[in-house]
C-alpha cells in the first residue's frame, strides 16, 4: 500500500507556507514570501485566495507531487468564533464565517478555504483546520477590558505557540500540563502568551490593537489619540483599520513589513531604523514582563519563537529584558508544519477526536 501524503498549508501575513508529509515524514516544504507589492492589488483578505492557492498548485505539480496520496489537507485555522483547541473538520458554517472574517480579516482566513478547495479536487481527502488563532482559554479577569462596551478577546498564534510549548515540555521531560510558560511568537505579528499548566490564561490580541507593534501592526495604541484620529474626518473607518492591521507598525514607519530589511538599514547607520527597532524590542520585553506578573512570577521559561527569533542580533537585544525571570529557550521559526501534519494523521487513524464547528 502507497504511504499516505498530507499537505500543510500556513498562510501568514507575509508569506504562504506549505509542506508535503510522507507518514509524518517532511518529504518538502516551500515558504512564498509576498511583499507588500504583491499583495496590494487585493482589497480584502478573502480576494488572496485564488492567488495563493494557485501559488500552492503550481509548486506541487513542479515537484511532480502523487495528488492520490494524499488523504488529509490540513490548514491554519482563521478568524472564526472562538473555540477549544483541538483539530476541526472543515465545514459549511466554518467556510462561511472564514469567508466573512467573524473576528475580523487575517491571512489565516485563508487556511481552511485553500484546504477545502484543494481537498475537493483530490478523492478521498478530508480537509481539516487544528488550533486556530481563536483558541480561547482567558481566565475571566483577563477578558476586562475597563468599560463594558469592549471584552478583551484571545486572538493569537495559538498553533505555534501550543507546539513549541509541547516541544520544550518533551525536551524538558515533562508535561506541558504542569508547566507554567511565557511564550513570545514574533512574527508578522506578535503575540505573547502566558501559559498556566496547558491553558494560555492571557494573550494579547494579536491582530488589530493590542500588545506590542510589529511588522505591520500598530499594536496597542494610546486610546485617546486613536478616539480623536477616528473623528477627525480624515480617515474612513476601513482607513482607520489599515492602520491598526496591513499598514501600521514597521510598514507606517519605515515602509517595509520585512524586519530583516529593518535590521540591515539600522545596521548601516539608518538612525530611524534603529529608532524602530529598539522600540520593536522594548514593546516585546515589556509585554513579557507583563505575563511574568500574570503568573506571579513562577516561570519555568520564557520561549522566543516566529520568525523574528532567526535573528541573532534582537534575541540579544531582548535577553537583557528578560533574563531575570527565568531561562531563555529560543525555538526560531514556527513547528507549525509538523504540528499540522502529526495531527492530520492522528485523524485520520481515530486517535483523536475530530471535532465539529457549530
Amino acid at each position: 500500500m502507497d504511504k499516505r501524503l498530507v499537505l500543510t498549508i500556513n498562510p501568514g501575513s507575509t508569506s504562504t507556507k506549505f509542506a508535503v508529509f510522507e507518514e509524518g515524514a517532511l518529504m518538502f516544504e516551500k515558504n512564498l514570501a509576498h511583499s507588500t507589492e504583491d499583495l496590494k492589488p487585493f482589497k480584502k483578505i478573502v480576494d488572496q485566495f485564488q492567488f495563493r492557492k494557485d501559488l500552492i498548485m503550481n509548486e506541487l505539480k513542479s515537484n511532480k507531487t502523487d495528488f492520490s496520496r494524499i488523504k488529509a489537507v490540513v490548514g491554519r485555522g482563521g478568524l472564526i468564533k472562538p473555540i477549544e483547541s483541538g483539530i476541526y473538520r472543515v465545514n459549511t458554517k466554518m467556510k462561511e464565517d472564514l469567508r466573512a472574517g467573524l473576528l475580523g480579516q487575517h491571512a489565516s482566513n485563508l487556511g481552511g478555504l485553500i484546504a477545502d478547495e484543494i481537498s475537493s479536487l483530490i478523492p478521498g481527502s478530508e480537509a481539516f483546520i487544528v488550533d486556530p488563532v481563536v483558541v480561547d482559554e482567558l481566565q475571566d479577569v483577563a477578558r476586562l477590558s475597563g468599560h463594558p462596551a469592549i471584552d478583551r478577546i484571545s486572538i493569537f498564534h495559538a498553533l505555534n505557540q501550543k507546539a513549541v510549548a509541547r516541544l520544550f515540555a518533551s525536551f524538558a521531560g515533562k508535561n506541558y500540563e504542569d508547566l507554567n510558560l511565557i511564550i513570545a511568537h514574533l512574527g508578522g505579528g506578535v503575540s505573547v502568551g502566558a501559559h498556566e499548566k496547558g491553558r494560555v490564561v492571557d494573550v494579547n490580541n494579536a491582530l488589530n490593537g493590542d500588545g506590542p507593534f510589529s511588522p505591520e501592526r500598530s499594536g496597542s495604541l494610546p486610546a485617546g489619540q486613536l478616539a480623536d484620529l477616528c473623528f477627525s474626518g480624515k480617515y474612513s473607518h476601513a482607513e482607520v483599520k489599515s492602520m491598526l492591521t496591513g499598514k501600521g507598525g514597521m510598514v507606517a514607519y519605515l515602509g517595509t513589513n520585512n524586519y530583516m530589511e529593518v535590521c540591515s538599514r539600522a545596521s548601516e547607520g539608518d538612525k530611524k531604523a534603529v529608532l524602530v527597532r529598539n522600540a520593536f524590542i522594548y514593546q516585546v520585553g515589556k509585554a513579557i514582563g507583563a505575563m511574568a506578573s500574570t503568573l506571579r512570577g513562577k516561570v519555568d521559561a520564557v520561549i522566543l519563537t516566529g520568525g523574528i527569533a532567526f535573528q541573532e542580533e534582537t534575541v540579544d537585544m531582548l535577553r537583557p529584558m528578560i533574563s531575570y525571570i527565568t531561562e531563555v529557550v529560543v525555538y526560531p521559526g514556527e513547528d507549525e508544519m509538523k504540528a499540522l501534519a502529526f495531527n492530520g494523521l492522528l485523524a485520520l487513524d481515530g486517535k483523536i477526536e475530530i471535532k465539529n464547528y457549530l
